[in-house]
């Protein structure tokens, strides 16, 4: 549940960081500019702390589909972007994406995958 919560205030920082790269304006405006640097900075802070107790396939796909996502919707409802039929489909395939993947993740023990854990060992299946 942890790795769940790092994960949402990693995306969270990408979606706040990437909103403030459009309101930046090429970095010509200061403010929003300082927050792109701290939204990605926290961002990847807490994406590293994630993979400690989650597989990188998992938490990457994770943080670039809902951080897709929930971008769109920025998009559209701040900056008044098109929202149509195709868009909505890409968007329930990433989805879709995301929730196969995070169904496949094998079982974790410590943080790393137990296929891992077995060749560390030398243990074999």
């Amino acid at each position: 549940m942890k790795s769940v919560l790092l994960l949402a205030i990693t995306i969270i920082s990408e979606v706040f960081g990437s909103t403030m790269l459009k309101l930046s304006e090429g970095f010509t405006n200061p403010l929003p500019s300082l927050g792109v640097i701290l939204g990605f900075l926290n961002a990847f802070l807490f994406l590293s702390l994630t993979l400690k107790s989650m597989q990188l396939s998992t938490a990457y796909a994770a943080w670039s589909g809902v951080g897709t996502a929930l971008i769109s919707l920025v998009g559209v409802f701040l900056f008044h972007e098109q929202f149509n039929a195709v868009k909505l489909a890409g968007l329930l395939f990433v989805i879709t994406g995301i929730i196969l993947l995070s169904h496949s993740e094998g079982e974790v023990q410590g943080g790393k995958d137990a296929s891992v854990q077995q060749t560390q060992t030398g243990e074999s299946q």
